[in-house]
């Protein structure tokens, strides 16, 4: 069974920083392109950030950029997101979810999810 438990969100101010985790199991983590998705507070879910299996190619989302860096430690079958520059608008549950697809591509069509890390972002 694929798992996936996201950690590391809480309150920060406005131009803070926060690190988020995902510890993948049940499946071989360094098979699958990773993916991290946000949902802020009464809109849909929201695209972040991508990495391809081992890790060489990373997408961001346009608002993302030069702030948010995703990264795989495939020996501990984690993914991470480090947030700089925080702003209100990045207020949300960060999911991270789990390419559909084997192998070396990035598809973003997911189909497993974990239960979020909320981050607010607020003074």
């Amino acid at each position: 069974e694929v798992q996936l438990v996201e950690s590391g969100g809480g309150l920060v101010q406005p131009g803070g920083s926060l690190r988020l985790s995902c510890a993948a199991s049940g499946f071989t983590f360094d098979d699958y392109a990773m993916s991290w998705v946000r949902q802020a507070p009464g809109k849909g879910l929201e695209w972040v950030s991508g990495i391809t299996w081992n890790g060489d190619t990373t997408y961001y989302g346009d608002s993302m950029k030069g702030r948010f860096t995703i990264s795989r430690d495939n020996a501990k079958n984690t993914l991470y997101l480090q947030m700089h520059s925080l702003k209100s608008e990045d207020t949300a549950v960060y999911y991270c979810a789990k390419d559909r697809r084997f192998g070396p591509y990035y598809s973003a069509d997911f189909d497993s999810w974990g239960q979020g890390t909320q981050v607010t972002v607020s003074s």
